[in-house]
């Protein structure tokens, strides 16, 4: 099959501490990854000609730096792969929106290609390359929610049920990571915790206040959704979230977020439904 849809699903992080800072500038990391059915679609086609070419995608990101177009890339490098692919980006997950969608696309571009271009690599190799694309990638590449450390590459996957259904809103800004972590208020000191640490206190994001200065149109959106349920920010923003235990519940919150700004209701997954479609091909649950 040289042509194949596959799906990119978001990620919200239930939590985010911040709890070092590494001689190379990165941050030392604890967080949780919450996949949801919120999904990008990638529409690939595998060419022979070795040309990695992105037709459609988000507008004002150039083709060279898209992240699908750089893991295809680093996929061909790593492998030697002579094949090349055509990539089409059907987006729905907002750009700066802390939901992961960029790095969600750079995944299924390495997990869809290593079969359509039949490279064998396992999933533990393609989530070294991802790492070098972005530290989401690799929870991405794994298919699972996960507990994570580091900079967000040491995953431990965690059931976290497919019951729960989450408000999310995006403000309407597009929210730079760089800039976030960069700020010299963001607390870098948060102490260490545990997977049962969180369970029992639920933990809280350390850049909310640093975003929360930074942008007023995100804590607009997380004193009106905090109003309706207890609100967070995922990542670095900008996209706020609550959880419900009632599909009808969350819907009716989000049928009343204002006009001017962007709202889905999610399903919780375990498993990401990238997982699903290898099973498709007759590939085992890595």
């Amino acid at each position: 099959m040289n042509q194949k849809s596959w799906p990119a699903p978001a990620k919200l992080n239930l939590m985010l501490h911040v709890v070092g800072r590494r001689a190379d500038g990165y941050h030392e990391l604890q967080t949780v990854f919450q996949l949801i059915d919120l999904c990008d679609r990638l529409d690939i086609r595998v060419s022979e000609d070795g040309a990695i070419t992105r037709p459609d995608g988000p507008p004002g990101v150039p083709e060279d730096v898209d992240l699908t177009v750089r893991a295809a890339r680093a996929l061909q490098l790593a492998t030697g792969c002579r094949a090349g692919a055509e990539i089409r980006i059907q987006k729905r997950i907002p750009m700066g929106g802390g939901l992961g969608g960029g790095s969600s696309d750079a995944a299924t571009v390495l997990v869809a290609l290593n079969q359509m271009w039949r490279t064998g690599l396992s999933s533990g190799e393609i989530e070294a390359i991802g790492a070098k694309l972005g530290a989401d990638v690799p929870v991405f590449v794994a298919g699972r929610s996960a507990w994570a450390e580091g900079i967000g590459e040491k995953l431990a996957p965690v059931s976290l049920g497919a019951d729960s259904w989450f408000v999310v809103v995006f403000p309407g800004v597009a929210v730079p990571t760089a800039a976030v972590f960069q700020a010299p208020e963001l607390t870098r000191n948060s102490p260490p915790t545990t997977m049962r640490g969180f369970l029992e206190t639920g933990g809280r994001n350390d850049c909310e206040a640093v975003v929360r200065a930074r942008f007023p149109a995100v804590g607009e959106a997380l004193d009106w959704l905090g109003r309706h349920a207890p609100a967070r920010l995922t990542g670095t923003g900008s996209c706020v979230f609550a959880k419900f235990s009632r599909a009808a519940d969350a819907e009716r919150v989000a049928a009343r977020v204002p006009d001017t700004w962007r709202a889905w209701v999610a399903r919780g997954l375990d498993e990401s439904p990238l997982l699903e479609e290898l099973g498709r091909w007759g590939v085992a649950k890595w």
